[in-house]
């Protein structure tokens, strides 16, 4: 907040892109997925390891529709911004959701899934810039 004024989506994501040194774009994934109370939210920086995107986002839902539900949040807020997903799996289903923005790619999954497939231990050379436990 600014002067007791509230801070537009805009200016929120660009805030939590320069908290981490992300773009807009993904600081805007980012502030979707926080609001609503996406959990264990990783940032996985592949630069250097992969010419496929630069970010892997990787968050849990509670639910299937919890899932579901992150992933169009996260699709509608870009698309606010003009920003369209180049593709997307997963979301009839809901047990894990790639959005692939090109030069980010978030992961949304089930827990179990998650679990299963483990994403952050085969990227685990990837550094993890940002972690929320909630």
């Amino acid at each position: 907040m600014r002067d007791n004024q509230p801070v537009s989506a805009r200016d929120r994501a660009a805030q939590t892109a320069a908290r981490a040194g992300l773009s807009e774009g993904l600081g805007a994934a980012l502030d979707a997925i926080e609001d609503l109370k996406g959990s264990k939210v990783v940032v996985l920086d592949l630069r250097g390891l992969t010419d496929a995107t630069d970010f892997f986002v990787v968050a849990s839902g509670t639910s299937d529709a919890h899932v579901r539900g992150i992933a169009e949040s996260v699709l509608e807020k870009l698309s606010r911004r003009g920003v369209r997903a180049h593709h997307i799996e997963g979301l009839p289903g809901g047990r894990w959701v790639l959005l692939d923005f090109v030069d980010f790619v978030v992961h949304l999954f089930h827990p179990e899934t998650r679990s299963f497939y483990q994403l952050e231990r085969l990227w685990s050379d990837a550094p993890e810039l940002l972690i929320s436990s909630t």
